[in-house]
């Protein structure tokens, strides 16, 4: 029998739309509008994120490549190649999901802090790239000038309609992962999370839903850096470093598995942490200077306090507040 939707849910996660697509009419503030709109490019890769380490238990430290190519892929192509925004932002989720699918097959017979390693390496020899590749990248000094993003008449050069154009893409991404996660593909992920060896009893391919969700996941992280890239107007290989993959991955696990909702929950909470400021009135610099200080300590002690007290993450949480919420809460 199919579980009804929890009204309360549905009621929450209609403030919530309302909330996020009302806050350019309720400020004007650039800087609280460009903090959000990070926000939203994160959402956009931790969607991924969810369905490879919450949904197939895979575990990747390479995302921030990803995020990378994406950016520098939309960017060339626009700014050096001058194509259409629109094409800028294809050719990034090509590139994303070729690349994806390039690590994948090598790694299949990898898993657990094996797959975490592997990953680790494509970041690390991705970000050599991106300092080398100087035609392509700007080198150490990076691209700049990056045009905003167009879409036929419409342009996207204030803070408030590039806080719309990133929301917008983050809704869609989450609605595809949503009706993913509750189709059989979402079944024969949360089967290999739970054991590659009852899934295979099972007849399920582990193989194809290994390839698709890290191909999936790599081209959101794409996807989210060509975002970026245009959103900001610079990019740099700092950007894309070994932080970022750490980051991403503590929004996972504090998200928690069998969750989609719980990773977005995390990742509003983590990705505001070196921003306190735009959203606690009055916090004082040195405060915030403390609180940046100490922001990658924050993020591993998080990891580790889900690890002991909450494994399942908010995602638990948010299953026990809603115990009929469905698969995808």
């Amino acid at each position: 029998m199919v579980k009804r939707p929890d009204i309360r849910l549905i009621a929450i996660v209609a403030i919530a739309l309302v909330a996020v697509f009302a806050l350019p009419m309720l400020t004007s503030e650039r800087y609280l509008l460009r903090v959000f709109t990070f926000v939203g490019v994160n959402v956009i890769i931790i969607t991924g994120m969810a369905l490879l380490f919450g949904y197939a238990g895979q575990v990747s430290l390479g995302h921030a490549a990803f995020y990378g190519i994406g950016a520098y892929a939309s960017a060339f192509a626009v700014l050096t190649l001058g194509w259409p925004w629109v094409a800028g932002v294809a050719l990034a989720l090509v590139l994303t999901a070729v690349g994806g699918l390039l690590l994948a097959l090598p790694s299949l017979r990898l898993k657990g802090h094996y797959l975490a390693m592997a990953t680790l390496g494509f970041g690390e020899i991705m970000k050599v790239v991106f300092v080398e590749a100087r035609p392509v990248t700007g080198g150490p000094d990076g691209l700049s000038g990056i045009p905003y993003p167009t879409l036929g008449p419409l342009e996207f050069d204030t803070a408030g309609t590039a806080y719309w154009l990133v929301w917008g893409v983050a809704a869609v991404a989450l609605l595809l992962a949503y009706n993913v996660v509750r189709s059989r593909a979402g079944r024969a992920m949360r089967a290999l999370h739970g054991s590659e060896l009852g899934a295979t009893a099972c007849g399920i391919d582990i193989t194809g839903v290994k390839v698709r969700v890290f191909v999936i996941s790599a081209a959101l992280a794409g996807l989210a850096g060509a975002l970026y890239a245009h959103v900001v107007g610079f990019v740099s290989p700092s950007t894309f470093s070994l932080h970022v993959s750490v980051l991403l991955v503590a929004m996972a696990v504090l998200g928690g598995t069998g969750s989609l909702a719980g990773p977005v929950i995390a990742t509003v909470i983590l990705t505001l942490i070196p921003y306190s400021d735009a959203v606690i009135p009055g916090l004082s610099r040195t405060a915030l200077e403390t609180i940046q200080e100490w922001q990658e300590d924050i993020y591993g002690l998080t990891i580790i306090a889900v690890m002991l007290f909450v494994p399942g993450g908010i995602g638990s949480l948010i299953r026990r507040i809603f115990p009929e919420r469905g698969d995808a809460g």
